[in-house]
């Protein structure tokens, strides 16, 4: 099992980790398969490490809540050495972090995987009500029952769905919990009784072009009235209020809705730590090559996960690309090479569109569809039986037994 030892202040880690997220342990596990006399140190103070596409599962019923986490010294590789901190700097420089005690750890390579930061506190109210008065997210992990409670006890009135303007992470789970939602109301005969609204902050309803029509028809199916451009700015849980804002004819107006259920997607953002240590591109994120993942000034630093100011999908899927290229590419460094590998922005999200099925969508940096089945067996852009039962029944299984062990193969 990974443990907390005690280095002096001399020592020089190999590579140290920045996250035990996702990203960070999947970069773990691959280096050491690769390279197992590594010395490698994880930074992560959470003691739970969460499989997040399960969340959606568990707001519709789907899966256990307790089936989405296990304790960090678990899943954690053997022989990282694992500081259960936070970090207070990065001197990039210098090459060392300094911890929340105070400790400095130094690096050969240091590999950012700190993820993104929910930003409750950017809707006015919401932390008051979150958890209560109908109000839930399945980005709160623990609230994920709660969001499954609000759709079984809904019956009748009007259900709201949100979604930021911000880079969020899994950009199609707003939409994924609406859709399970419509499909259990459909199935217990409710959903003529409900009025559904999705209050969507961007233009488009979703980003890859190839996918919007064939999500329009179940926005249909449902009854869905979409709204584009308005953004969730306050919320009165007390009284069922939301409030949102949009582009007016005479500037920004305000309107407030009545709702009996409220499902909210937070902002998002990066880290204050990369702006804070001078990481960060313009948007905050940190500044790496979008194909090396090497950070644009400073060849000893990595980033992988959605903390990255790349142009993909920020999933799990996007991870299991990365890791090999972020693994590759450390190793080089380390051995006094230059990077090689270059990550082509390959993510996928699996669209949950109703029970049972799935619209698998997978694509890369420009756009273009990168479905990784043959589309005779899983339709590139159509509904899947297949699609489903990869989300939810193999994809558990890599995730515990694959993905975190640093295997990038799915079958």
């Amino acid at each position: 099992m990974s443990t907390l030892k005690n280095k002096s202040s001399h020592h020089v880690y190999d590579v140290v980790i920045v996250g035990g997220g996702t990203a960070g342990i999947a970069a773990a596990a691959s280096l050491l398969k690769r390279h197992p006399k590594l010395e490698i140190a994880v930074v992560e103070p959470s003691a739970n490490h969460y499989y997040q596409p399960g969340w959606t599962l568990v707001g519709a019923g789907l899966m256990p809540y307790e089936q989405t986490h296990r304790p960090m010294i678990q899943v954690l590789p053997d022989d990282v050495i694992w500081y259960q901190q936070r970090v207070r700097t990065i001197a990039p420089r210098r090459r060392w972090i300094a911890l929340g005690s105070g400790q400095q750890l130094q690096y050969r390579v240091l590999i950012i995987a700190m993820g993104l930061t929910l930003n409750w506190k950017g809707i006015e109210g919401l932390e008051e009500t979150l958890g209560s008065n109908g109000v839930s997210s399945n980005y709160m992990p623990e609230l994920s029952p709660y969001t499954w409670q609000n759709i079984q006890a809904l019956t009748t009135g009007r259900a709201l769905f949100t979604q930021p303007l911000e880079t969020i992470k899994c950009a199609g789970a707003p939409q994924k919990t609406m859709y399970l939602a419509c499909d259990h109301w459909r199935k217990t005969g409710v959903l003529s009784n409900i009025d559904i609204h999705f209050h969507n902050s961007r233009a488009s309803l979703f980003g890859i072009d190839a996918f919007v029509p064939v999500l329009s028809r179940y926005l249909e199916r449902y009854g869905i009235s979409h709204h584009s451009q308005e953004e969730l700015v306050a919320v009165d849980g007390t009284h069922r209020q939301a409030f949102f804002r949009y582009q007016g004819d005479q500037g920004l107006r305000e309107y407030e809705a009545r709702f009996d259920m409220l499902h909210v997607v937070p902002p998002q953002c990066a880290p204050a730590l990369i702006s804070d240590c001078g990481l960060a591109d313009s948007g905050g994120w940190l500044d790496v090559d979008p194909g090396t993942l090497q950070h644009t000034y400073f060849p000893t630093i990595f980033g992988i996960g959605d903390v990255c100011g790349t142009g993909n999908a920020k999933t799990a899927a996007a991870v299991r690309a990365q890791m090999p290229v972020v693994t590759d590419n450390v190793l080089a460094v380390l051995r006094g090479a230059m990077p090689k590998q270059k990550y082509d922005g390959y993510g996928a999200c699996p669209l949950t569109v109703e029970h049972g099925r799935v619209v698998l969508a997978e694509f890369d940096y420009s756009g273009e569809l990168q479905p990784s089945l043959p589309q005779w067996l899983v339709g590139s852009t159509e509904p899947s039986r297949l699609a489903w039962w990869i989300k939810t029944q193999l994809m558990p299984r890599y995730y515990w037994n694959g993905l975190l062990k640093g295997r990038k193969r799915l079958l």
